[in-house]
């Protein structure tokens, strides 16, 4: 059955006709998410939801979909989706944050000349029947200092640009290497350089805890006499109201902000200021940039829902097409080592250690790391997946983590995942065949070579005569076929594990009766989506 997306948000014809021809069925309907009600009745027909910033994806909404996979946003601000309800329901969250780059990037550009030239005031000026040619003095921009907050995606568009016009630009930004910044041509700089040293500071940096209010009363008062400042990324990185107050003061020269704090903004206290440049959330509205939004984010829902790629994931690592074809058996590998742990602890996990050997170190671990964590999970937590799994280890408590190393042994590469509780440590490990097909390779540090298949039997004992003997005939004399065996010891006479794959699940009364030989130390049923 195709799978089924709604459109709810106005998007171009031609991104809705992109579902289409890869084979999506959707229903386009522009306006419904003003239309709560209507939304909910119909939200659980569908896998994908396509919206821009009208639809509000809400717990209660997002709840209300249980064949919702993926919501994908046409733009890069995602505020009116519900992240954590929809990572804990499994639901990947997009976004398309390349789109309108040059947009925003070209607005703060506009915003800056807006300001520096004082062009709406003398515009309202000139329109009114006034010719107030010397009371709108402005400065030029080249020469002076711009400081950039941010310089990822949007700030280094900017910065090339100021750079052009021969400004000397000064970034702040954690992530900012020296090496890329001296390509860019711009000097690194802490944050009270910028505000000691520019002429104008302009913001590129989401809205987050460490980027909230990072131009605050007392770094605004640090900034030097004249500065202008120019918001087109996100409401609630300055202080609104410290700024009226330095703009009514003096120190401040002018701003222009196209963001709000609170928005839609029809009040705010930087409304009927001099030399203070609004705009309505503008930065990506531009027709080439909203047609890229809508074209980006039909590919991107397409390509997850068909392929499994996942692309420009706000509560997921990326996988590429190219990647998920590679690893697809890889994952499957870390879901079926995660699974197996999973059906047999019935303890609290304290952490879960992955180690990642040979080639497969080299992939996606983060991806991996998710596919394990989701196995783990899933026989005490049915509906658990890659965007959930995280969510839900982290809310018990389980620490995570993963280390690599180069090829080691016999096999190009291996996962070995264990887990800990506070009774035991469990550990298995498994690679990929040249064929594709995972396996497994060591339980318990039990060397082994088994297939894997969704009805297996697990069995371990003491290294005495008589294990295969029991086996075999109690599963013979119950009408349960045996697909493949797979014996393994640590040493003669020690410990010994065995491993069986099966036709259809093992009756409770066959596990009643290898238990009743007594020979077994355990007798566990498994089950594998293969």
């Amino acid at each position: 059955m195709a799978p089924k997306v709604l459109v709810s948000d106005k998007l171009s014809e031609t991104a809705v006709q992109i579902f289409r021809d890869r084979g999506i069925e959707v229903d386009f309907e522009p306006g419904l998410g003003k239309d709560k009600d209507r939304l909910m009745e119909i939200i659980g027909n569908y896998d994908g939801l396509a919206i821009r910033s009208a639809t509000k994806a809400t717990e209660t909404l997002i709840n209300a979909a249980p064949n919702l996979k993926v919501i994908g946003r046409a733009g890069i601000g995602t505020d009116n989706v519900d992240k954590v309800a929809a990572s804990k329901k499994g639901v990947i969250v997009m976004n398309t944050p390349f789109g309108n780059m040059i947009t925003t990037a070209e607005h703060a550009i506009a915003m800056m000349f807006a300001v520096a030239r004082q062009i709406p005031e003398a515009s309202a000026s000139t329109h009114a029947g006034k010719w107030e040619k010397s009371k709108f003095m402005g400065t030029e921009l080249t020469g002076k200092v711009l400081g950039v907050i941010g310089a990822g995606n949007i700030g280094g568009i900017v910065c090339d640009r100021a750079v052009g016009l021969k400004m000397k630009v000064v970034a702040f930004d954690p992530f900012l290497s020296q090496d890329k910044a001296d390509k860019m041509g711009v000097e690194k700089v802490d944050l009270d350089e910028l505000l000691h040293r520019a002429d104008f500071i302009t913001l590129h940096v989401p809205l987050i805890d460490s980027t909230r209010n990072i131009l605050s009363r007392e770094n605004l008062e640090k900034t030097r006499k004249g500065v202008r400042i120019i918001n087109c990324a996100r409401g609630g990185l300055v202080d609104e109201v410290a700024l009226a107050d330095l703009l009514k003061s003096g120190h401040v020269a002018g701003a222009a902000f196209d963001v709000f704090a609170e928005e839609p903004a029809t009040d705010n206290a930087l409304f009927n200021l001099p030399n203070v440049v609004c705009t309505p959330h503008l930065g990506a509205a531009t027709t080439e940039a909203q047609e890229n939004v809508a074209l980006q984010v039909a590919e991107q829902m397409a390509d997850y829902l068909l392929t499994g790629a996942v692309t420009n994931a706000l509560n997921m690592p990326s996988v590429t097409a190219e990647e998920a074809k590679v690893m697809g058996p890889w994952i499957k590998l870390a879901e079926h080592l995660g699974a197996f742990i999973g059906q047999l602890t019935d303890e609290p996990i304290k952490a879960v250690n992955i180690l990642y050997d040979g080639v497969v170190s080299e992939m996606n671990l983060k991806a991996l790391d998710c596919a394990a964590i989701a196995g783990i999970l899933k026989p005490a937590n049915p509906d658990v997946n890659m965007v959930s799994a995280p969510v839900i280890a982290a809310d018990r408590g389980i620490k995570a983590s993963c280390t690599t190393q180069a090829k080691s042994g016999t096999f190009d590469g291996y996962i070995k995942l264990t887990v800990v509780t506070d009774k035991r440590e469990r550990s298995i490990a498994g690679t990929v065949f040249s064929d594709g097909k995972p396996r497994f390779i060591q339980i318990k540090g039990i060397n082994i070579d088994a297939e894997i298949g969704n009805h297996m039997l697990y069995t371990t004992n003491d290294d005495v005569p008589g294990i295969i003997g029991a086996l075999g005939a109690t599963m013979g004399a119950h009408g349960v076929n045996i697909a493949n065996f797979t014996l393994g010891r640590n040493e003669v006479g020690g410990d010994a594990i065995a491993l069986l794959y099966v036709d259809n699940p093992i009756p409770e009364d066959v596990l009643n009766a290898l238990r009743e030989t007594e020979l077994f130390h355990s007798v566990s049923p498994l089950e594998f989506d293969v």
